[in-house]
């Protein structure tokens, strides 16, 4: 069973900056898809960002420009740089993995549908 673990959350105050760590127990140099997901209470788990085996990145409308997906492959590690950061990006963040294509949707914000997921790190923004 592949384990992802965040880390990296925190409260900083608005317009600064955080960086999440995702690191997976499995080896993530051929996988298919992983991302980044966020979610608040009483609302839906949105896309954030998602990056794929060939390193293309994706950004949901509000995370581009001022998020950046990363990994390394080495380290089994999956990033998300986050800066000029506003209230409204509070949430517990959550990294996901699709090891293989399984005939969905393609790798972007939008693709829910991941086989694996970690527990979450918390990101408070205050104002």
């Amino acid at each position: 069973e592949v384990q992802l673990v965040e880390s990296g959350g925190g409260s900083v105050q608005a317009g600064g900056s955080l960086r999440l760590s995702c690191t997976v127990s499995g080896d993530i140099s051929n996988y298919y898809c992983m991302g980044w997901y966020r979610q608040v209470p009483g609302k839906a788990r949105e896309g954030i960002a998602t990056i794929d085996k060939g390193d293309a990145r994706s950004y949901r409308g509000p995370a581009k420009g001022r998020f950046t997906v990363s990994k390394d492959n080495a380290k089994n590690t999956l990033y998300l740089d986050m800066n000029y950061l506003t209230p409204s990006d509070s949430g517990t963040y959550y990294c996901a993995a699709l090891p293989e294509f399984d005939g969905g949707a393609w790798c972007g914000p939008e693709r829910y549908t991941m086989d694996y997921w970690g527990k979450g790190t918390l990101v408070t923004i205050s104002s």
